[in-house]
């Protein structure tokens, strides 16, 4: 087996770690789509006439692809190279953005945001396990916070593009989506200039099946999973309603202000990670499932006093929850999983992370609907709050 990290032992220090940084811009052009809709989802409902559970259901789909992607794509990734797999993952986010340029129905939206989750389902296996290779076994510390940095970096520069536009222009979706088919077109010559792996056939791997990790590394992966979903939960839940929230609370339904207040949450989400790189793995997850906490009940307050000065904290603690628990879980993974298993792990971490992230939002946005605003948020809050507080004990009890 030829593996990328010999190949970038070949390359100096500094040039690996610019690659490192280049080779994370594939994962940040694609990030960027996954979030781009968000201040858009009122002017759409306006104009579509759909309920706010029919909001968490458009941006459930997105993470309906990025599940079945996932299953798939770590192990095709890890048997046969990265870009076999990179190149179809690009190409669904080009037809995706095509879809949102023309979207006049609820199904046409439903199937960019399947296609958008399609397309990052491939990122965060293939591309994050891409940029791991990349960094080697000397720089994988650099390597897991470039993976996360681009993840939640692009997520925020999505949002409060699409803001600005959308402030700035009464049709904003072609230059929003025809600059994402730029970044695109960036990434598909990064991907292009990843060197090609060859992997030897061998009978018993040809035949898919669920994702796993070697046995040796299942405890990595639950604590990676424990803590990172509270953190991804809280963030899809801002994304999906918060525009709603904020024209609830303050009758504010600019673009601009949800786009902001998005991009404010996984600015917080990338600072944090550079500011608590060094610190270690325990004191990460630690960190992450108290900004949860704070976050939930932050939004509590916003709900019931509306006001809109505690949903921002909100966003931006839920922010620094979801930052910290992937960096760390990523950091588990790039010390202790093998290379030829690594994108398979990173499915398994975001498959964990995301399904909550998935349920839970949507289940919140029909309770919503039939029971109000404040019981709804508050609801979520809870369940949130108690399970963060959960991963926090087995963290303590686990990292010592």
């Amino acid at each position: 087996m030829v593996s990328y990290s010999h190949q970038a032992e070949c390359i100096g220090s500094a040039p690996r770690e610019w690659r490192i940084w280049t080779t994370a811009l594939l994962v940040m052009a694609v990030f960027v789509l996954s979030n781009s809709a968000t201040p858009l989802y009122v002017s759409w409902q306006q104009e579509l006439g759909f309920s706010n559970g029919t909001i968490t259901l458009i941006f459930a789909a997105y993470i309906v692809g990025l599940l079945a992607t996932l299953l798939v794509a770590g192990q095709l990734s890890d048997r046969y190279g990265r870009k076999p797999v990179l190149f179809p993952g690009l190409a669904a986010a080009v037809l995706a953005c095509v879809l949102f340029i023309t979207a006049s129905s609820v199904a046409t939206l439903l199937l960019a945001r399947l296609l958008s989750g399609i397309a990052v389902g491939v990122m965060v296996s293939a591309g994050m396990a891409s940029v791991m290779d990349v960094g080697g076994s000397a720089r994988r510390h650099t390597a897991s916070l470039a993976a996360s940095v681009a993840m939640v970096l692009g997520a925020g520069l999505g949002p409060l593009l699409s803001g600005i536009l959308g402030e700035l222009l009464t049709r904003p979706l072609v230059p929003l989506f025809g600059t994402q088919l730029l970044l695109l077109a960036s990434a598909f010559a990064v991907a292009g200039s990843l060197p090609r792996r060859r992997v030897p056939a061998r009978h018993n791997e040809w035949r898919l099946r669920m994702p796993s990790v070697p046995k040796v590394n299942q405890m990595h992966l639950a604590l990676g999973i424990a803590v990172f979903a509270p953190g991804i939960s809280s963030t899809s839940f801002i994304l999906s309603l918060g525009p709603s929230l904020l024209k609830k609370l303050l009758d504010v339904s600019s673009p601009l202000v949800s786009g902001g207040m998005a991009c404010l949450m996984f600015l917080s989400a990338t600072g944090v990670q550079f500011l608590l790189k060094n610190r270690s793995i325990r004191s990460q997850f630690l960190m992450s499932t108290a900004s949860v906490f704070l976050a939930m009940l932050c939004m509590a307050i916003a709900v019931w006093t509306s006001t809109v000065a505690p949903l921002v904290l909100a966003a931006m603690l839920a922010g620094v929850g979801q930052g910290l628990g992937q960096l760390g879980g990523l950091t588990l993974i790039g010390l202790h999983v093998p290379e030829h298993r690594r994108a398979e792990a990173n499915a398994v971490l975001n498959i964990g992370g995301y399904i909550p992230a998935a349920i839970l939002p949507v289940c919140t946005g029909f309770l919503i609907d039939y029971t109000g605003l404040a019981v709804g948020a508050t609801s979520f809050a809870v369940i949130l709050t108690t399970v963060a507080m959960i991963a926090a004990g087995v963290v303590s009890v686990k990292l010592r």
